[in-house]
């Protein structure tokens, strides 16, 4: 019974780094995403600047907060 509680404590443990690790990578994937369409975009209407860059920080928030919800989701495996 033991053996059964650890090892079922090393799958969380395991989860939890694996889940972490996937949420920091699609983070930095949709943050890169974000920049480099975003420079596209403005080399294409340099008039448009002003409207791309907040538009850019907005959707860069929010991919961040989704990556700090999974972080926290995986801390919360790990530790509870």
């Amino acid at each position: 019974m033991l053996s059964l509680l650890l090892a079922a404590d090393a799958v969380a443990k395991l989860g939890a780094a694996i889940g972490g690790g996937i949420a920091a990578i699609g983070a930095g994937i949709g943050i890169g995403r974000i920049g480099g369409n975003a420079m596209d975009a403005m080399a294409r209407q340099p008039e448009k600047i002003s409207d791309l860059r907040s538009a850019m920080i907005v959707a860069a928030a929010l991919v961040e907060g989704v990556a700090f919800f999974a972080a926290i989701i995986a801390l919360l495996a790990l530790f509870v």
